[in-house]
Formats: C-alpha cells, sequence, structure tokens
C-alpha cells in the first residue's frame, strides 16, 4: 500500500509538471530544443564509463555491446537536435493570399505540425540505453516539443536513475523549462501512466502481454493522438 502511495504521488508530481511544461515547450525555439538535447548527449558521453558499469551489472550485456548501445543513443540524440534545426518535420505549408484566384479571393493559409503534448515513453528491457531513458523516443519527444515521462524498466533501474540524472541536470543547465523530463518506476506508475488524461501520446517496446495493457490506453478528445506498441525481439 505504501508503495502504491508512493508511485500515485510520483507520477502526479510527473505529470503535473509535464502538463504545466507543455505550453512553454509548444512554444519554444528549435534552435533552444537543439541545444537540450545536444547537452544531454554531452552529459552522457562525459559520463560513459559509469554508466557501462553500471548497464554491465544490472545487464549482463557485455561493456562491449553497451559502449556501441550509448554510442547509439548519443547518436540518435545529435541527430533529432540537427532535424529540428533543418526544420523539414514540421512540414510546413504556405498558401499566400491571391486576390485572382479562379474560385475566389483566397485567404492566406498556413499549416505546420504542432506538438500534442506530454508524450509517455516505456522503456525496454534488452535496450538498456538506445530504447530506454534517453532513447529515440524520449529524443523525438524533446525534439518535437513535448514533454516526456519515462517509466523506467524494472532489468536496470540503477541506470535508469543514473541516466535520469543526467538528462535533468543537462536540461536545467541548458535552459529548458522545469517539467520537460521525468522518470517514474514501478508496475503501478506504469500502468496509471498511460491512463491519466493529460497524456497525449505513449510509446512502447516490449513484450506482447505489456503492449495488450497499453492498448486499454484511449487518447483524450477526438483523435488527437494515439498510442503505439510493438513487440521487440
Amino acid at each position: 500500500m505504501i508503495q502504491e502511495t508512493e508511485a500515485a504521488v510520483e507520477l502526479e508530481t510527473a505529470m503535473s509538471a509535464a502538463a504545466d511544461a507543455a505550453p512553454a515547450l509548444v512554444n519554444s525555439r528549435p534552435g533552444d530544443r537543439a541545444t537540450w538535447l545536444r547537452a544531454i548527449a554531452d552529459r552522457l558521453d562525459g559520463d560513459a564509463e559509469a554508466l557501462v558499469a553500471v548497464a554491465a551489472r544490472e545487464s549482463r550485456l557485455t561493456e562491449q555491446r553497451l559502449r556501441g548501445e550509448l554510442v547509439r543513443t548519443t547518436f540518435q540524440l545529435r541527430l533529432f537536435s540537427r532535424v529540428v534545426e533543418d526544420g523539414g518535420y514540421l512540414d510546413a505549408i504556405v498558401d499566400h493570399a491571391d486576390a485572382d484566384w479562379p474560385m475566389g479571393a483566397r485567404p492566406d493559409l498556413r499549416r505546420m505540425l504542432r506538438p500534442l503534448g506530454p508524450a509517455a515513453v516505456y522503456a525496454a528491457s534488452n535496450f538498456p540505453f538506445a530504447f530506454s531513458v534517453a532513447g529515440g523516443d524520449t529524443a523525438a519527444a524533446i525534439a518535437a516539443g513535448a514533454p516526456v515521462v519515462v517509466k523506467a524498466h524494472s532489468a536496470h533501474p540503477e541506470l535508469s536513475r543514473a541516466v535520469a540524472v543526467h538528462l535533468h541536470e543537462a536540461l536545467a543547465a541548458a535552459g529548458a523549462p522545469r517539467g520537460a523530463f521525468a522518470l517514474v518506476e514501478g508496475r503501478e506508475a506504469g500502468l496509471a501512466l498511460v491512463l491519466d488524461p493529460r497524456l497525449t501520446v505513449a510509446t512502447f517496446t516490449g513484450s506482447l502481454a505489456g503492449a495488450g495493457r497499453s492498448s486499454t490506453w484511449r487518447p483524450p478528445g477526438p483523435s488527437r493522438s494515439r498510442s503505439t506498441a510493438s513487440s521487440a525481439a
């Protein structure tokens, strides 16, 4: 009962902060988000030896394998920083006003993709770096301008906490809004997270049983967002 209560408090703190941070993230400059992503990558690279040692102890994967995965992880973060700066992902379309349009005067019409709001990322067990706390889904959410709440995997809790500390400190030092990132742990928090009405999108990589549970989630409002689930080999 105590653990469930603590998980509920932890989740409420994380989701409240994410919801509060959402407007600032939506309106943040792409260059700033790129800076945040590079700051995270730099922090992880700077502590690579210690992080790999923790990951090897918890996962029993080889250090060589884990070093390569950490390189992949920081590459992903920097890749997303370049994507953000390029801006092509926004799919921006501008139709200028045209008083002589054959079907009648056309107003100025502009369209672009916008972030939905708080995102949930469920970490995988078999990729403790690349599909975990600072993995590609987290990088994508931050790049898009969405606050992210990561549910740590129970297979590597110490590593998850260590990486989360780096994300918190890197984001704070780079000027990101408070609430841009949070980590929650435990089965109860994971189940409650995907049902939180403030959540707009959830990403999941893992077992079919876990995907089945996450598929019970329904997005708030009419077709505003979706939950994605896949099974990792």
